[in-house]
């Protein structure tokens, strides 16, 4: 795509950026918008981020030498170009969206965008309601930590990012449009509703789904209160709907989970309509009455209160909470094709699971292999349970593995050690995304909390407790200490492809290390 600048850059799009508007006489073609200086080509945009650990301002000259006409920036530049354009911004990673959103030409105005958050299940929840539209004939794509559809092919997202920089978002929502979706479901995390990067300040949300709000980011957010109230942004952003032209659905609306304590205040940030519904058999939309989980999935009932009717649904979704995630989908279905949940739920059953959320690796051993996301206490809360009920009737024993990440929330690494202790027989603590910490210390930490709840278990050193940072010895060791029944758990990785270390990145999958593992112990069907 290539515009001259004064056909997407006006003095109303620069007093949104918060940028000092100035005619220059200058008026190049921009050929891409691009915060990464290794990216820039012929004609680039480039926004020149401040960050942790250097800053886009030691940039410009290399990005105009490699092609930059346009500079946004927020520290002074004494060194001007000529024929460069430079426009000076209050806060140029703030700036991103709105002048990304006018150059792609508002592609959230074209399709029904619906945005999904919370701490755990927004993945899941986004591909299902993405496969839901899909299997009822609607053309729509997807943004996911996981996997990316613009409309073709579903591909896989490289990045440790649930929701990528503005530039990213709008240039992937026009490709969507382009390529003629009328729906859009984006992963919306409270990063990227966060003021403070302004990733999705752009996006023209027809609907937001909240899933629940627990303990995560700390480091980002500072308190719970402001997490939570970074999150709330996609609540707020209903009340600045545009209708899209020719739509059925004029008024947006949410969906929120009313087992959650901050429904409440998800609901009053908007007068529009909101869906609850509710996994535990309270008061909502949709009510989970019964469950019945099993290996490869579950068998529920909802009722419909007020209209005094109860519906079966068959999922192919193993764990107990994937109920929660296939509501809060039947309920933004419903609401974007404006159709009875009732006729939704026949195409639960054709539902797939996310790869790396409780998916099972199946070589012909005799112990179960799952392979999950959870890097939370929350999210051990979900899992763990409904696992260990189901092995305590055969008698199986659970064997964990995972870790936390490093420079992040570190008040939750004693809470995941506790959680897994109560429910684990055997744990293993191996290396997740160090980053700048010493692996060692991050394990030391969640083993403290394991070892906290010695009155009701214990954990000694190298018996049922092994810190052994190297993930791929780590798995091994699991594997070994495995005996028929029982099931090893491998958390926190799930789809991602490395290691992050303080100074290099390890390619890694846990996938294909947990098959190659199991193949060096025979097991290859």
């Amino acid at each position: 795509m290539a515009e001259h600048l004064s056909l997407f850059f006006s003095k109303e799009i620069a007093q949104k950026a918060g940028i000092e508007y100035t005619q220059t006489g200058i008026d190049p073609i921009v050929t891409s918008l691009e915060f990464d200086s290794r990216c820039i080509k012929e004609g680039s945009l480039f926004f020149a981020l401040p960050g942790l650990h250097t800053d886009g301002s030691f940039y410009i000259e290399e990005a105009i030498k490699r092609g930059a006409s346009v500079i946004v920036h927020e520290n002074e530049v004494t060194n001007k170009k000529e024929n460069i354009v430079y426009l000076k911004a209050l806060n140029s990673r703030f700036a991103m969206s709105p002048v990304s959103a006018a150059y792609c030409e508002y592609p959230s105005r074209r399709m029904l965008v619906t945005g999904v958050t919370g701490t755990e299940g927004k993945s899941t929840t986004v591909y299902l309601i993405w496969q839901l539209l899909t299997l009822l004939g609607k053309k729509a794509g997807f943004i996911s930590t996981v996997q990316h559809c613009l409309g073709g092919e579903v591909t896989w997202n490289p990045e440790h990012q649930t929701t990528p920089e503005a530039p990213i978002v709008q240039r992937l929502l026009k490709e969507m449009a382009d390529n003629g979706c009328g729906y859009a479901v984006v992963e919306a995390s409270s990063h990227g509703l966060s003021p403070r990067t302004n990733r999705l300040g752009d996006v023209n949300f027809c609907s937001g789904v909240l899933t629940n709000i627990t303990h995560e980011h700390l480091e980002f957010h500072g308190t719970w209160e402001q997490y939570r109230d970074d999150k709330a942004n996609l609540f707020r952003a209903l009340n600045n709907y545009i209708p899209q032209a020719g739509s059925s659905l004029t008024k947006p609306f949410g969906v929120v989970n009313a087992d959650d304590k901050s429904a409440p205040y998800f609901i009053k940030l908007t007068d529009h309509r909101i869906y609850t519904f509710s996994p535990s058999g309270n008061a909502g939309d949709l009510i989970l009455t019964s469950i019945e989980s099993r290996q490869d999935g579950n068998r529920y009932t909802i009722s419909i209160p007020g209209l005094y009717e109860c519906l079966e649904v068959q999922d192919r979704l193993p764990g107990v909470f994937n109920s929660a995630n296939v509501l809060a989908a039947l309920l933004a279905v419903s609401g974007l094709l404006n159709i009875p949940v009732k006729e939704i739920v026949p195409y639960v059953m054709k539902l797939k699971p996310v790869r790396g959320r409780m998916t099972a690796i199946r070589k012909g051993q005799p112990f179960e292999v799952v392979v999950d996301y959870a890097h939370t206490p929350s999210s051990f809360l979900a899992i763990f349970p409904s696992i260990r009920e189901r092995l305590d009737k055969t008698g199986g024993r659970i064997i964990s593995l995972f870790s936390s990440p490093g420079e992040r929330d570190t008040k939750k690494r004693s809470e995941q050690g506790k959680i897994a202790a109560l429910y684990s027989d055997i744990i293993v603590l191996a290396d997740e995304d160090p980053r700048g910490e010493k692996p060692m210390d991050i394990l030391e930490e969640i083993a403290l909390g394991i070892t906290s709840i010695a009155d009701e278990k214990v954990f000694n050193r190298d018996d049922n407790l092994f810190l052994i940072p190297d993930r791929p010895k780590a798995i091994r060791k699991a594997f070994s200490l495995a005996k028929r029944g029982d099931l090893v758990l491998l958390l926190g990785k799930g789809h991602e492809n490395s290691i992050i270390y303080a100074d290099y990145v390890m390619p890694f999958n846990e996938f294909e290390e947990a098959e190659k593992a199991l193949g060096e112990m025979g097991y290859t069907d």
